[in-house]
């Protein structure tokens, strides 16, 4: 029975993508920063873990304890709505430490015992504003499409060790944590001048009609962990998939 590491388990993308391997016969990892089991199935394949992703001996704890794993997959993240010259450079770091250096961390925790093995999948949860940038979310931008470069080498680094780097590229998903974890920084970072604008971006947002859900990731997770070719991209749920035919 094979193991699937998972960050960010809490809400959105990553507790459905938990839910999901969980229902198809896999050991779950469900990790987050303020476990909560009551969120998921109890059962002897679903573990429940604090983990945070910023922190070198959380990581260690948490890969040390779990015992040998066939699928990491980087999900934990948070989001960012803001002018860039706004934003402090405090809360440009935070949001890096988590999206960007906290994937690299957790990816260099699991490698060993990938590479030992010869086997095993690595899947990083980025975003579709990598394919088609959108306004007010450079940071968050910068600090997924980071990663969309990382995966994109090591890809071609662990391959020769039978290990797989995938990325999935969810769609706009305003049911998803992002938009909580972007209100709770958002304050200060829309300044007067940029308010007219920002007030249109936001706007537009309410028109969207395509929307990705939680579900349509953990589908597109499900799928990367199981295809065994090259393939490095993997946009999930209709928007993105039409952003990545169009780029």
């Amino acid at each position: 029975m094979k193991t699937a590491l998972i960050t960010g388990c809490s809400s959105g993308y990553g507790l459905k993508t938990a839910r999901h391997f969980h229902a198809n016969g896999w050991n779950v990892i469900a990790t987050m920063r303020t476990p909560r089991e009551d969120l998921l199935p109890r059962s002897p394949r679903m573990q429940v873990r604090r983990l945070d992703v910023t922190r070198p001996d959380s990581i260690a704890a948490v890969v040390e304890a779990s015992g040998p794993v066939d699928v990491l997959v980087n999900n934990a993240g948070i989001g960012l709505f803001g002018a860039v010259e706004a934003t402090p450079m405090a809360t440009i770091r935070e949001v890096f430490e988590t999206n960007t250096f906290g994937v690299i961390a957790m990816t260099r925790a699991v490698l060993p015992q990938f590479r030992a093995r010869g086997t095993g999948v690595i899947i990083n949860v980025t975003s579709s504003t990598t394919l088609a940038p959108m306004p007010l979310v450079a940071v968050y931008t910068a600090s997924k499409t980071a990663i969309e470069g990382f995966t994109g080498s090591l890809a071609h680094e662990l391959g020769a060790f039978g290990i797989r780097a995938k990325l999935v590229e969810p769609g706009y998903g305003p049911g998803t944590r992002f938009s909580q974890n972007s209100g709770t920084r958002l304050e200060g970072l829309i300044p007067e001048a940029y308010a007219p604008f920002a007030q249109s971006v936001f706007e537009a947002f309410t028109r969207v009609s395509t929307v990705t859900t939680a579900t349509d990731v953990a589908e597109t997770v499900w799928q990367a962990a199981h295809d065994e070719s090259a393939r490095l991209r993997y946009p999930a749920g209709p928007d993105a998939v039409a952003l990545s035919a169009a780029a």
